[in-house]
């Protein structure tokens, strides 16, 4: 287990503090957008980045991995916690500490359990859809608030696109100026000079006219006061009933995590040749999902956008975070009034620019390239998020990573394998269709276990092998290749004992080779594979044995 800060030397400190300025710059402006996002105070998303970072920055196993609340836990905080409290209640943010507090406790039972291999079921596909459904939804949200249009941010899509539409009349001209020069810059500055901090830019030159024009008398909207002082511990006092409600939200918010933060550690370790650990990187997260619960934040993840920036600046260790965590305490100590000012269209340019991207866009073409079924799956995926929301859409997700499993799953290779006649080589090659591995011998290898989804399909696929072949010549023996049959199962083992029958009344002998050790116990205890049964080490060795009968 490493030792927190590892990677950190010398040579490298002060590359990284620097690194650690940039994240302060990057992170506060973006966590006071996602806290408005998810319905909650400005501090909500400014704790999140003093404790639960401290927290995480101590036990995860990445050295460069930033976590925070991002745009899809924001959305699905406000989406799943807005059917069941008024937003900006305090009911409200009592059940965001309680539904981070489910996270981490979530988090923490999938890291002793070593679950986190459920994950892999959020497929690339569904990420790109599910993501890019909230990301949509968000956009429109901060459409509204760059136009100083009053749309209800809790209400579903389709309330929003109508809201906003609606509202066009009393779309507010300054309102619109400061959000097209701030997106101006934004855009034109990352083109120009990607390591400065455009964002915190935007706010400090968004705030700065908006003081000196008194744009807000003018009808822009603006932050507000933001209370001083550091988070406070708590705990939130909610009946049974309102936690249990939570949980298929936080289940929700624990597993887009999970897919999305462990694929990115590991995609980084890799690029920088260090390694890490799945399981404590879980109880990283659970643990700064408790300390977010506790300090008065939201539910975090991990942020691939900050954590890509803090790439690109030369950071390998987890310093920033620290440094972020110190800056951002110093500005609620003693400059939280620098932020009333800020105009909230300058949020929303800053906000609708960071998750542009999470649309999608260009990996949807790339799925539509590749390979047009799973392009679908990730368009329904995205609809659903859209129209019926995040926690059905989380659910469609498993659904559809189901059905694309079982979809493949139902479809494996299965060859006839074809002798090359020559004594050393191996006999994998496929032969041709309606042909025979060696005279009256049919060897057959299946490139999946044998499960419930493709138990029919083999013995379909053995019968018509060995029917098609038998129009050219006779066939009395079938060698299956189990090398590739890692498992089965109940209803797959039934399916074999119909090709089984089917073979003693075409009196076709049967065989085996190339078995696993590790599967052998597995496949006696089903009856696949019976005493007096011939196993043989290779394919060859089985066309030998049995051209000699």
């Amino acid at each position: 287990m490493e030792r927190p800060l590892a990677g950190l030397t010398r040579k490298n400190v002060a590359r990284e503090l620097l690194a650690g300025v940039t994240l302060v710059a990057i992170a506060i402006p973006l966590n006071i957008g996602y806290a408005q996002i998810a319905g909650l105070p400005p501090t909500a998303g400014l704790y999140a980045l003093v404790l639960p970072t401290i927290v995480y920055a101590l036990v995860v196993s990445s050295r460069q991995l930033v976590a925070s609340p991002d745009a899809a836990a924001a959305a699905l905080v406000a989406s799943s916690i807005g059917g069941l409290a008024a937003a900006g209640s305090a009911d409200y943010a009592t059940m965001a500490l309680a539904q981070a507090i489910i996270c981490g406790i979530l988090f923490v039972l999938m890291s002793v359990f070593k679950l986190g291999f459920l994950a892999n079921f959020l497929s690339k596909p569904i990420l790109i859809g599910f993501v890019g459904g909230l990301a949509l939804d968000i956009l429109v949200s901060q459409v509204a608030k760059m136009l100083g249009i009053r749309i209800d941010s809790g209400g579903e899509f389709v309330e929003k696109m109508i809201g906003l539409v609606t509202g066009l009349g009393t779309l507010n001209v300054w309102s619109l100026l400061i959000s097209a020069g701030s997106i101006a810059i934004l855009l034109i500055g990352r083109r120009l000079l990607a390591v400065v901090p455009w964002a915190l830019i935007v706010m400090i030159v968004a705030t700065i006219v908006v003081v000196v024009t008194d744009a807000d008398g003018a009808g822009v909207a603006v932050l507000g006061e933001v209370p001083a002082g550091p988070p406070e511990l708590t705990w939130p006092m909610l009946s049974w009933t309102q936690w249990l409600a939570l949980v298929p939200s936080a289940l929700a918010l624990t597993m887009v995590t999970v897919a999305e933060g462990l694929l990115v550690i590991r995609s980084y370790a890799e690029k920088r040749h260090y390694s890490t650990s799945p399981d404590r990187d879980l109880l990283a997260f659970g643990v700064g999902n408790i300390a977010a619960g506790a300090s008065g934040s939201f539910a975090m993840g991990s942020s691939t956008s900050r954590t890509a920036a803090m790439d690109q600046a030369g950071s390998r260790t987890q310093l920033p975070s620290f440094v972020l965590a110190g800056g951002t305490l110093l500005l609620l100590l003693f400059g939280t009034a620098l932020l009333a000012e800020i105009p909230s269209p300058a949020i929303g340019a800053i906000v609708g620019v960071a998750v542009l991207p999470l649309l999608g866009i260009r990996e949807f073409r790339e799925l539509w390239r590749l390979d047009r079924f799973e392009f679908w799956i990730g368009v329904v995926c995205f609809l659903a998020t859209l129209f019926i929301g995040a926690i059905p859409g989380i659910l469609v997700a498993f659904v559809l990573a189901l059905v694309n499993m079982a979809k493949r799953a139902a479809n494996p290779a299965i060859d006839v394998l074809a002798a090359d006649g020559e004594p050393s080589g191996s006999l994998l090659a496929d032969a041709p269709a309606g042909s025979v591995t060696a005279p009256g011998i049919v060897v057959v290898r299946m490139a999946a276990p044998l499960f419930f989804a493709n138990g029919d399909v083999f013995g379909t696929a053995v019968k018509s092998a060995i029917t098609r072949a038998r129009v050219h010549e006779d066939v009395n023996h079938l060698v299956i290749d189990l090398e590739a049959v890692s498992d089965a199962d109940v209803t797959g083992a039934e399916s074999f004992e119909s090709l089984r029958d089917w073979l003693e009344r075409s009196d076709v002998s049967l065989g085996f080779s190339r078995l696993r050790a590790d599967a052998r116990p597995r496949l006696e205890r089903l009856g696949i594979i019976r005493d007096g049964d011939t196993v043989y080490p290779t394919n060859r060795a089985a066309v030998a044995a049995l051209t000699t009968k």
